[in-house]
C-alpha cells in the first residue's frame, strides 16, 4: 500500500469518526474521535475473536506503515507545538513563568521518579517483573502532559486564567523534558554513557541548545515576515520553519519540540504584532487552525486503532487497571510539592492543585514512545499499562474536568 493510499485511508476514517461523533456524541472532538475508534477497533477484536472477520491483521499492517513513533515524534509533534504557540500570549507566560518551569522542569522529574519507582513495585505484585529501568522508562514516557483535549473544555468551563496559562505552558515545554529524560534513560538501556555528567550535558544539549536554535530561527522568520506583505508567501515561511526546522534541530541533536514551541512563541507574538498585516495574521491564523485540527483529528484516530497491537493477558489487564491511580497520584505529587512553595501562585490560582492534577491528561507523546521501544517482553507490558493510563485519561478525566473546573470559573 502506497503513502498516498494510506494518508486517504486516514482521512477518510477520519472524516467518518468526526461526523458520527458530532451527529451523535457530540463530545469534545479529540475525545470523541478516540472513543469512536476504540469502540470500532473493540468490536473489529471481537468479531476476529470469534472467527466471523478478519480485519485487526489489515488494521495492523496499516498502522505498521504509519509508524506512529515516527510520524508523531519526527513530524506531527513539531507542527502540533508549533501551532499552540503561536496563540499563546508571551506576556501570560512571563507572568507565569516560575510555576510553568517548575512544573515542567522539576515537577516531570518528580513524576518520572515517583511513576517509576512505583511501577517497579506493582508489576512485581501482579506477576510481571519488571526491571527498574523500563520503570523509569515508563515514568519518562507517561510523564508530559497533553493540552489538546483540556484546554477546550477549560476555556468551556471559564477556570481561572492563570490555570489556563499554566497548563498550556507546563504541556508545551514538558513535552520536550520528558523526551529528553527518556532518550537519557534509552541510553542507559543500549549501554551507552550513563554518567551524571553526560545526562547534564546530555539536558543542556537538548534543552538549553533547542530553546536557543528555536530563538534564531523564529527571529529569522520574524525578519523574513517583516520584509514583505503577502500573505501566501508568509504562511510558507511558517510552514518551512516548522519542517525545515523541525529536521535542522534533529540534525543538530538539539531538542526539536522545544525549538519549535521557541520559534511558535516569537512568530505568534512580535512577528503577529510587528510582522504582519491585519489580512495576514486572519489568513495564518486561519490556516494554522485548520491543520492543528486535522492532525489532532488523526492522530487521536491512530492512538484509538492502535489499541489492536495490544497484547492482553490477566496480568497486564490488572497491572494496567492499577497503574492509573499510581500516575494520578505520581502527578498529584508533582504538582503539590512545587505549589506548596509557592503560596503567591495558590492564592491566585483558585483550585490549582486539583484542577492541574485531573487536568493532566496524556496523550499522543506517551502512547507514541512506548512504541518505541525496542521489542522485548518489557516493551508490551510498558505499551499495555501506557494505554490503559492514556485511555482512562483523555475518556474518563477528559469528560469530566468541566465538571472539576465549573466551581472555579470566573465570574
Amino acid at each position: 500500500m502506497s503513502d498516498f493510499e494510506v494518508a486517504s485511508i486516514l482521512i477518510s476514517l477520519t472524516a467518518a469518526f468526526a461526523y458520527f461523533n458530532a451527529r451523535v456524541l457530540r463530545l469534545p472532538s479529540a475525545i470523541g474521535l478516540m472513543v469512536t475508534a476504540l469502540a470500532g477497533s473493540a468490536v473489529v477484536l471481537a468479531l476476529d475473536g470469534v472467527g466471523v472477520t478478519e480485519v485487526a491483521p489489515r488494521v495492523e499492517a496499516l498502522l505498521d506503515q504509519v509508524n506512529l513513533p515516527d510520524a508523531l515524534l519526527h513530524g506531527m509533534l513539531g507542527v502540533l507545538l508549533f501551532a499552540g504557540a503561536l496563540h499563546v500570549d508571551l506576556s501570560d507566560l512571563k507572568e507565569f513563568s516560575v510555576p510553568i518551569g517548575v512544573l515542567a522542569l522539576f515537577g516531570t522529574a518528580v513524576s518520572t521518579a515517583a511513576v517509576g519507582g512505583a511501577s517497579y513495585v506493582l508489576l512485581d505484585a501482579v506477576g510481571l517483573p519488571t526491571p527498574f529501568v523500563y520503570c523509569l522508562l515508563f515514568g519518562a514516557l507517561i510523564s508530559p502532559t497533553d493540552p489538546i483535549a483540556v484546554l477546550g473544555i477549560l476555556k468551556a468551563a471559564r477556570a481561572p486564567r492563570s490555570l489556563e496559562v499554566t497548563i498550556t505552558g507546563e504541556s508545551m515545554f514538558n513535552d520536550g523534558v520528558g523526551v529528553v529524560i527518556f532518550l537519557g534513560i534509552s541510553a542507559v538501556i543500549a549501554g551507552g554513557d550513563v554518567s551524571t555528567q553526560s545526562m547534564a550535558r546530555l539536558f543542556v544539549q537538548e534543552a538549553i541548545g533547542g530553546a536557543l536554535f528555536g530563538l534564531v530561527l523564529g527571529y529569522i522568520g520574524f525578519r523574513l515576515l517583516r520584509s514583505i506583505d503577502q500573505y501566501s508567501v508568509e504562511i510558507l515561511i511558517t510552514l518551512a520553519m516548522v519542517l525545515g526546522g523541525y529536521v535542522a534541530a534533529e540534525q543538530l541533536h538539539v531538542s526539536a519540540p522545544i525549538a519549535a514551541v521557541t520559534a511558535g512563541l516569537l512568530v505568534g507574538n512580535h512577528g503577529r504584532a510587528f510582522a504582519m498585516s491585519e489580512t495576514t495574521r486572519d489568513h495564518l491564523d486561519t490556516f494554522w487552525e485548520l491543520i492543528d485540527e486535522i492532525l489532532n483529528a488523526v492522530l487521536f484516530l491512530i492512538i484509538g486503532l492502535e489499541v489492536v497491537h495490544l497484547r492482553l493477558t490477566t496480568d497486564l489487564i490488572v497491572a494496567g487497571l492499577a497503574a492509573i491511580p499510581l500516575v494520578l497520584v505520581a502527578r498529584l505529587l508533582s504538582v503539590a510539592a512545587p505549589i506548596a512553595v509557592m503560596p503567591k501562585f495558590r492564592k491566585r490560582a483558585p483550585g490549582a492543585i486539583k484542577l492541574l492534577t485531573w487536568g493532566g491528561l496524556r496523550g499522543g507523546i506517551s502512547v507514541a514512545l512506548a512504541l518505541s521501544i525496542a521489542p522485548g517482553p518489557e516493551r508490551n507490558v510498558i505499551l499495555v499499562i501506557t494505554y490503559f493510563v492514556v485511555v482512562f485519561s483523555i475518556v474518563v478525566q477528559g469528560t469530566t474536568l468541566g465538571r472539576v473546573a465549573r466551581p472555579y470559573a470566573r465570574s
